[in-house]
C-alpha cells in the first residue's frame, strides 16, 4: 500500500491552535519541550507494544509503528536542526522528505522493540538539548529549504506539534 505523501504547509500550527490535536504552539517554550518530550516517551512504548502495531488504519494511513519510527526520526531531525542553529548564524536547513525516508527505512517492517528503544534514546536526546537552550538564544534563526524561517523559539514550537500531533493519530 503506497501513503500519499502529505504535502501541508503545517507552519500555520504557529499562529492557531490545531483543530485535530489542540495543540497550542502559544503555550510552548524551549524551556517546556524537555518535560513534554519525556512525558511523551512513555506513551510512545505503550503504543508499540501494542499487537496490531504494524497494521495500517487503512490504505492512506500510517500505522503506529511507521508514525513511531517517523517520530524517532523527527526527534533525531529537530535535534540536528536545534543544534545547527545554536551554532551557526542564519542556519540553513536541507529539505527532508519524510516519505522518502519512510520507504528508504522500511518503516513498515520495523522491529518494534528496536524503534521503542531508539525513539526513546533521540527523545531523551533532544529533550536533553532544547534543555541547553538559553532564553537570549530562543530568538536565534534558521532557515527551510523552502523558505519558511524559524527562531529558536518557534522551531521549538512546530517540532512539538509535530510530536503531539502523530500521538494523537495513533490514539497514544
Amino acid at each position: 500500500m503506497v501513503i500519499i505523501p502529505d504535502v501541508k504547509d503545517w507552519t500555520w500550527v504557529l499562529s492557531r491552535p490545531c483543530p485535530e490535536c489542540s495543540f497550542d504552539a502559544s503555550t510552548v517554550t524551549p524551556a517546556t519541550v524537555p518535560g513534554t518530550v519525556q512525558n511523551m516517551l512513555p506513551r510512545w512504548r505503550a503504543v508499540l507494544r501494542r499487537p496490531d502495531v504494524a497494521d495500517r488504519p487503512d490504505e492512506a494511513t500510517w500505522s503506529p509503528l511507521e508514525y513511531a519510527c517517523h517520530v524517532r526520526d523527527v526527534f533525531t531531525l529537530f535535534d540536528q536542526r536545534l543544534n545547527l542553529m545554536l551554532d551557526a548564524d542564519d542556519a540553513r536547513f536541507e529539505n527532508w522528505d519524510q516519505d522518502q525516508t519512510a520507504v528508504e527505512k522500511d518503516y513498515a517492517n520495523a522491529d518494534p522493540a528496536v524503534v521503542s528503544a531508539e525513539l526513546t534514546a533521540e527523545g531523551e536526546q533532544v529533550a536533553e538539548s532544547f534543555a541547553g537552550v538559553r532564553q537570549a538564544e530562543w530568538g536565534r534563526k534558521g532557515l527551510r529549504s523552502n523558505g519558511s524561517e524559524f527562531t529558536v523559539l518557534t522551531l521549538a514550537q512546530y517540532f512539538l506539534h509535530d510530536v503531539v500531533h502523530h500521538l494523537h493519530d495513533v490514539d497514544g
